[in-house]
């Protein structure tokens, strides 16, 4: 009886914790239900609940599909990064409801981050900084010549090897050539950069340098100078490019010589003339032991303590391009001296005038008043291109060198633009000084191959202005009109590099980086007409005959190849005006000094210009047509002019208040001697 009471109790207890768990469990499903329903009260699936979304700015709350660590630099589109890397596969980029686009920015990568820990430069005033020479390094030749840079000059018995020797290769080779290749140089750094210290760890380098039939002296001093004043510990090599020079002094005497450095200086050479701009990529390629690249050209002497100047702002911060003050040697005597046109201290920045000419503007107040220091890195616009210092894979993200751009010309300009446009900086470094040795008149120069073409420069400079310019390439092509029917090649990838990258705009450049240069060289006014001026009724044309900079311009034989015979540019200037002579040639001045390039003869004329000659004439527009130019979608119009009547459209005696155009009517019309007009 007790074993039969004691089993229907415990079928009761057992009953009652069966039957209390399942309360408690719908209990807990009830209450997490009901929480659930609170959520999705008053929205359909997919929709946003704005009293739960954090408040602000939503960039700051909603993090990237991938994590990637944000750094200043150039932004890409992170979609594109994946699909570019293959990365499709392993990451699912969620779909996001239209409504979400419009509070979550688009997700974005940037170039590399900067890895390298560095600590900036400290000026320690009375303390001479830690690169500096602890003494005065040895002489290449006791009591030898050129020695401190001093001036060496020659006797008349070495006149005519010396004219030899600038036509071949540009510099008086016949002086270099007595020179040690180990000379001392003067130190001509301003006081102040002696007490800088800079953190040891700074990063390593590559320098690379590209010739093409370079006197043997100059180039092999440029080496001796770099191995002489650089640290060893951070030079990693000596890239040597030989852009298919055939020169005998550079053949197997090169290859012998370059050995006793046991493989620091590394010589290649292109199998056909590549350009000094291609060359350059191809060093890049070929330079893998560093991690900042140094180019420099092939006539060079280094500074005192120019290296950790010039790569410390590079390893903190990996997106700064930096660029030494570049002194001139001079090509007959050697002597070093610091550029001209900067300000009380010699510093200028870089710029260019609208016909993409390089030129240097004093550093201004705004950039003064930016550093802490009299000698410390200042931005610069552009660089004049032969000489900078890069960190090498920031080069390579950039994309190197545009690979269209052939030979010569427009480089130093292109990389400027994609540097600052696309979220980088480029500095100009006080304390690093690097001597040039420009060449002297009467260099025959190095012809482009044929397979080149004709204008392979002008044709850089409208590929340049065509990607990174925008609506400021018709400023371009207001001092250059010559180059509007120039072929310059397939751009697209360029463009899309740019989109991708988000570059800024060249509007942004001007105002917040080069807004200095339009006070030095103002915008010119856009083309009304240009091109060439016949004769009416004759087979002659006005012709520069490569004049230029006020000299004097001829008749010739109409050729409508453009050249010498695309003379004028015609801008407006308010009808039934005159300019009196004062104002002519004071205006004549100041375009010229600016714009006259090559052939082309460049003043501001009235619409209708008078002559003085037999009779009052003016030179009006005869007829005109026009040319499709199918790399820019829209035609050229070009126009013929003709000596006309007496009275100009408005009834005005068309009468000249300009006395250099005397005699120019009779032999412009009808005869087919010369005329020679004076500006």
């Amino acid at each position: 009886m007790l074993l039969g009471r004691y089993s229907k109790m415990r079928f009761k207890v057992g009953f009652f914790l069966r039957g209390l768990f399942v309360i408690v469990t719908f209990l807990v499903l009830a209450v997490l239900w009901s929480s659930l329903t609170k959520l999705s009260t008053g929205t359909h699936f997919g929709e946003r609940v704005d009293a739960l979304l954090p408040q602000g700015d939503p960039v700051y709350h909603f993090k990237p599909v991938i994590p990637w660590p944000h750094v200043e630099g150039i932004e890409v589109d992170l979609n594109s990064t994946i699909l570019k890397h293959g990365w499709g596969n392993h990451v699912q980029t969620p779909k996001v409801h239209p409504n979400e686009k419009q509070a979550i920015q688009q997700q974005y990568a940037t170039f590399r981050p900067n890895v390298h820990n560095y600590n900036a430069p400290i000026l320690k005033k009375g303390v001479l900084g830690n690169f500096e020479p602890k003494k005065p390094e040895p002489l290449g030749f006791p009591g030898g010549l050129g020695e401190g840079a001093k001036p060496f000059v020659l006797g008349p018995e070495y006149k005519e090897a010396i004219h030899a020797s600038i036509k071949e290769f540009g510099f008086n080779m016949v002086a270099s050539d007595m020179i040690s290749l180990d000379r001392t140089i003067r130190d001509i750094r301003h006081e102040e950069c002696k007490y800088w210290h800079y953190d040891e760890r700074l990063l390593t380098s590559s320098v690379v340098i590209v010739f093409h039939n370079e006197g043997w002296s100059t180039l092999m001093r440029t080496i001796h100078s770099v191995i002489k004043r650089t640290p060893r510990k951070y030079l990693a090599e000596i890239v040597m490019i030989d852009d298919f020079s055939n020169k005998v002094h550079l053949k197997e005497r090169l290859e012998i010589y370059v050995k006793q450095w046991n493989g620091l200086v590394k010589l290649y050479r292109n199998e056909k003339r590549e350009g000094l701009i291609q060359a350059r990529s191809i060093g890049a390629k070929k330079a893998t032991k560093g991690q900042v690249l140094i180019y420099l050209d092939a006539h060079c002497e280094v500074g005192i303590n120019w290296y950790a100047p010039l790569v410390a702002p590079i390893s903190e911060d990996r997106t700064v391009c930096t660029v030494p003050l570049i002194d001139a040697i001079h090509g007959e005597m050697f002597t070093i001296e610091p550029q001209g046109g900067g300000d009380e201290d010699g510093f200028a920045r870089g710029a260019w005038d609208w016909s993409m000419l390089w030129k240097r503007v004093p550093l201004n107040d705004r950039e003064k008043k930016m550093r802490k220091t009299r000698t410390e890195p200042y931005r610069s616009p552009a660089m004049a291109g032969g000489l900078f210092a890069i960190e090498r894979d920031y080069f390579f993200e950039l994309g190197l060198y545009d690979p269209g751009l052939q030979i010569w010309g427009g480089e130093n300009f292109e990389i400027s633009y994609k540097i600052w446009q696309c979220g980088g900086k480029l500095l100009f470094v006080p304390c690093s000084r690097v001597g040039h040795i420009y060449r002297l008149k009467g260099w025959q120069g190095n012809p482009p191959p044929a397979h080149v073409g004709s204008s392979p420069t002008l044709k850089n400079y409208v590929r340049v202005v065509e990607v990174w310019w925008d609506e400021y390439k018709d400023y371009f092509y207001a001092s250059r009109p010559e180059t509007l029917t120039l072929a310059y090649g397939d751009i697209s990838k360029l463009k899309q590099f740019r989109q991708e990258h988000r570059c800024k705009s060249f509007k942004w450049f001007m105002e917040e980086i080069a807004y200095d240069i339009p006070l030095h060289y103002p915008l010119p006014a856009k083309n009304i007409e240009w091109g060439e001026i016949r004769g009416f009724e004759t087979g002659y044309c006005i012709d520069s005959m490569g004049h230029t900079n006020g000299g004097n311009i001829e008749t010739g034989p109409c050729h409508r190849m453009g050249g010498n015979q695309d003379l004028h540019r015609f801008t407006h200037v308010p009808t039934g005006g005159f300019l009196d002579p004062q104002s002519l040639s004071a205006q004549a001045r100041r375009l010229h000094s600016y714009e006259s390039v090559g052939g082309v003869l460049r003043s501001e004329l009235l619409s209708s210009l008078t002559l003085t000659g037999i009779g009052s004439m003016c030179i009006t527009s005869l007829k005109s047509d026009s040319a499709h130019n199918p790399h820019r979608h829209r035609s050229i119009s070009k126009k013929w002019f003709q000596l006309s009547s007496i009275q100009d459209s408005n009834g005005l005696n068309c009468r000249t208040p300009f006395p250099i155009f005397r005699q120019m009517f009779r032999s412009l019309r009808l005869a087919p001697q010369s005329v020679h007009i004076k500006l």
